[in-house]
């Protein structure tokens, strides 16, 4: 199960950030997996609980977004959906494609609870 040290290299980026912007707690992370980016969408969600714990995303909510596997067509020029085991072009079948989505693993948006305390007077 990789996915725990992928989720854990997020969580070190999704630290960063929070750093940077002098975040009390991140409440939300959302990610964009692709079919054929080797991560499995819902063992990335098993092990966000276990790597998060702790952490300054303890107790966030994440959002997993899958995406669609995309080609462009190289000899009519358009752009399809394509099957994960086939990418033949969707509109003439021609298997000259190259794949423009579905292999990616994206940290697409983090939210988090940057209000100070009020000063005590």
């Amino acid at each position: 199960m990789h996915e725990l040290s992928v989720c854990q290299g997020m969580l070190r980026q999704v630290g960063a950030i929070a750093a940077d912007h002098e975040a009390r707690a991140v409440t939300g992370i959302t990610v964009r997996i692709g079919p054929l980016s080797g991560v499995e969408p819902e063992l990335l969600a098993q092990a966000f609980p276990i790597a998060s714990a702790g952490t300054v995303a303890d107790g966030a909510d994440l959002i997993i977004e899958t995406l669609p596997v995309r080609v462009h067509c190289e000899t009519c020029g358009e752009d399809s959906d394509a099957a994960i085991n086939r990418l033949l072009c969707g509109s003439c079948g021609d298997y000259h494609t190259r794949l423009i989505s579905g292999d990616e693993l994206l940290l697409a948006s983090v939210e988090m609870d940057t209000e100070r305390e009020p000063a005590r007077a």
